[in-house]
């Protein structure tokens, strides 16, 4: 396999996009609106491009401090939730009016981390941000704030305090975890920093910038010490983000979000920000997929296997001919022919007893059998593997 360049960029369809607090506001307060508009800009071209977009936005706690008329960031637990229930709306407003104007739908996710470690709530959210792609949204999301404390407590262990449990840290996390469970081509950083340094250059006048790397550097982890001025992340938070995209299969590029154009020109190949490619050449979704534990299995008909291999389809209960083993929603099952030969495997959207039910029926009668219809399809493409089994 050969080394990637940063040429690869530019082939990147699926990209998320962080900003964080040093973008989107002036030291954590006041609104950066002339910047903002101009990456939403950038945003809206890779758009138009053909692309899928997502962007994870920091900046509520600071937009709500600001419009409750606070003069200083909250340093209660309390307050900061009320601040950011109140700046997630006005965060929400502004990027929903910003997109309108370049023609473009902004669709609001929270997330807390249950979302993403439930495998239910994952599934359905992997489900939602597919199809809000699929009908060219622009989704944003944020870590729900007014309800996580996980993000807004996180500055306590940046400080040297005792770690609270596990939290996205400052968007970054979320954004990573995004990303690998989107199967992202490409995971975009976006701080007031242009890339990492073999040193801190505040400190050292001799540290350069570290173009690009294969995975994130074990000696930079000593250094990425502190936080960003209004924000609860920092370089820190960024490269344990990092590490999870990467080992994951998904490139990471931490950019300056400051600087005007950066996104695109570091996209068309400009040495530009830190590139970390993949340290697994595989991505570990689809890996879980491949030769994860299965717990059963559907047995499809000729016309289904046509339909996957060819037309690249899902698999709908038409399709199905049989249902072998039991299993619950969200567990992996492979996919057989009538002679036992296995094609593929995928993550089913129905537990086996309503797969058996749905056997051979079309997607519009599944409310009628069930009595509730999640998915028209018993896997979706986006969660099946073909011929790597």
């Amino acid at each position: 396999m050969s080394r990637p360049e940063r040429s690869d960029l530019a082939a990147a369809g699926r990209i998320v996009v962080k900003l964080g607090t040093a973008v989107v506001t002036h030291d954590g307060f006041e609104l950066a609106l002339g910047r903002l508009y101009a990456v939403v800009e950038e945003l809206g071209r890779l758009h138009h491009e053909g692309r899928s977009v997502m962007l994870v936005s920091s900046g509520a706690v600071g937009m709500g401090t600001r419009a409750l008329g606070l003069r200083e960031r909250p340093g209660s637990l309390g307050l900061r939730q009320a601040c950011a229930a109140v700046g997630q709306g006005h965060l929400m407003a502004l990027y929903t009016q910003a997109l309108a104007q370049l023609g473009l739908v902004a669709a609001q996710v929270l997330l807390t981390q249950e979302d993403l470690a439930d495998r239910d709530r994952a599934l359905c959210l992997r489900t939602t941000l597919l199809r809000l792609l699929e009908l060219r949204t622009l989704p944003v999301l944020n870590e729900n704030d007014s309800v996580s404390v996980r993000e807004l407590v996180e500055h306590r262990r940046i400080e040297g305090e005792d770690p609270p449990e596990s939290a996205f840290g400052d968007n970054d996390g979320l954004s990573a975890r995004v990303a690998v469970a989107l199967d992202a081509d490409l995971l975009v950083l976006m701080t007031n920093v242009d890339g990492l340094y073999t040193a801190n250059p505040a400190h050292d006048p001799s540290a350069t910038r570290i173009p690009e790397s294969t995975g994130v550097p074990a000696r930079l982890d000593t250094l990425a010490r502190g936080t960003s001025r209004g924000g609860t992340g920092g370089m820190a938070s960024k490269l344990e983000a990092a590490r999870l995209a990467t080992e994951a299969g998904c490139p990471v590029l931490i950019l300056d979000g400051t600087c005007p154009g950066a996104l695109s020109r570091a996209l068309h190949g400009e040495d530009l920000g830190t590139v970390l490619w993949p340290t697994s050449p595989r991505r570990a979704r689809r890996q879980h997929i491949a030769t994860g534990a299965h717990r059963g299995a559907l047995v499809m008909n000729e016309g289904a296997i046509a339909a996957l291999t060819e037309r690249k389809a899902s698999l709908l209960p038409i399709g199905v001919v049989g249902v072998e083993g039991e299993f619950d929603r969200g567990d992996v099952v492979e996919l057989r022919d009538g002679s036992g030969r296995v094609h593929g495997r995928g993550i089913v959207n129905y537990h086996a007893d309503a797969c058996r039910a749905l056997v051979g029926r079309h997607s519009s009668e599944i409310d009628r059998i069930l009595g509730w219809r999640g998915y028209d399809a018993l896997v979706t493409r986006d969660n099946l593997v073909l011929g790597e089994v």
